[in-house]
């Protein structure tokens, strides 16, 4: 369990790094590709929620939050791909 739990983590930390690379970006960005940053961003607030639940959970509780974060955190990944290859 503590391989997955480092694995998302890596996965989350990848994201923010992109994102952060994104955000830097979008000054110079078409409206398509903000307007796609700012769907992306609405799916990045619901991980980043499901995560600071995750330190309050019990182990049950835990394997769902890490069910609903893994889909989260593919949808962002496809979408920063998407926004990039926009930029």
């Amino acid at each position: 369990m503590a391989d997955r739990d480092e694995k998302l983590n890596r996965e989350i930390e990848a994201l923010k790094t992109l994102r952060d690379e994104l955000r830097v970006q979008m000054n110079l960005a078409g409206k398509e590709a903000r307007d796609a940053f700012e769907a992306a961003e609405k799916t990045w607030r619901k991980l980043e929620g499901r995560m600071r639940l995750a330190g309050r959970e019990t182990r049950a509780e835990l394997e769902e939050l890490r069910a609903a974060a893994r889909p989260l955190a593919e949808e962002l990944r496809h979408a920063y791909t998407k926004i990039r290859g926009l930029i």
